[in-house]
């Protein structure tokens, strides 16, 4: 093995494997799950699983995000600093558009399987793969290593698996009705307003769910470098 090639390469490919496996298998599992244990306890569940495996991924990316091969190096290039927030920023509104319903996300509320067709699905239909390609191209213009490509690559293949398995499921939920929003949505973003099947309704994003996210952005870029210190003082 080349000596830039080190075990950390491995080990991210490994939670995230798990991760995917725990996230998309929960999933699979919620009609049936709903069932047995209510949607409250069900979504606490999920929780319960998914966000310790998410803690521990993002504290190993922090501490690794380094390692192996350097294969460009932009940091230096005016500009790209603001490029790569800008980008960041842009990624968070279409990875969390679970903002709107977020008494869902906590269990007050009854947790429901939403058909949506407004709003940023216009634009794709899938926000959170789209996302999470965005924040991948952003942080590896900054970082540039391999550990970086190897951990985008394992990113963007769990999402990309998530339009199939996202798609059949709700397939399998909604039928026709979902057949329906399907061929008036598209995966590649602003393709199905290109073909005249969607325009775009400003007024469908005046909601405080936005002002949420540009004040999570806002928040995060200030817990920025707090939160490398923290992690790094976690022996991963």
């Amino acid at each position: 093995m080349p000596e830039w090639f080190t075990p950390s390469h491995f080990t991210m490919v490994a939670l995230l494997i798990t991760f995917a496996i725990a996230h998309s298998g929960l999933a699979a599992l919620r009609p049936k799950a709903e069932q047995l244990m209510g949607a409250r306890l069900y979504r606490v569940v999920f929780a319960l699983v998914s966000l310790p495996l998410a803690t521990i991924l993002i504290i190993y990316f922090f501490n690794h995000r380094y390692d192996g091969a350097q294969l460009w190096q932009l940091q230096d290039v005016p500009g790209l600093m603001q490029l790569v927030w800008i980008l960041s920023a842009v990624s968070f509104l279409f990875l969390y558009p679970a903002t709107f319903n977020l008494l869902e996300i906590a269990a007050i509320h009854k947790p429901t399987v939403h058909l949506y067709e407004t709003g940023i699905i216009r634009i794709t239909r899938h926000p959170q793969m789209v996302g999470q390609i965005i924040w991948c191209v952003a942080h590896s213009l900054w970082l540039g290593t391999s550990f970086m490509l190897v951990t985008c690559l394992g990113l963007i293949a769990h999402h990309l698996f998530g339009v199939w398995h996202g798609d059949r499921r709700l397939a399998a939920r909604y039928g026709e009705a979902f057949a329906a929003v399907k061929a008036r949505t598209s995966v590649i973003p602003f393709l199905a307003i290109w073909q005249g099947k969607q325009k775009v309704e400003i007024r469908e994003f005046l909601r405080p769910a936005y002002v949420g996210v540009a004040l999570f952005v806002l928040i995060f870029w200030w817990l920025h470098p707090i939160l490398i210190d923290a992690t790094s003082r976690v022996a991963w």
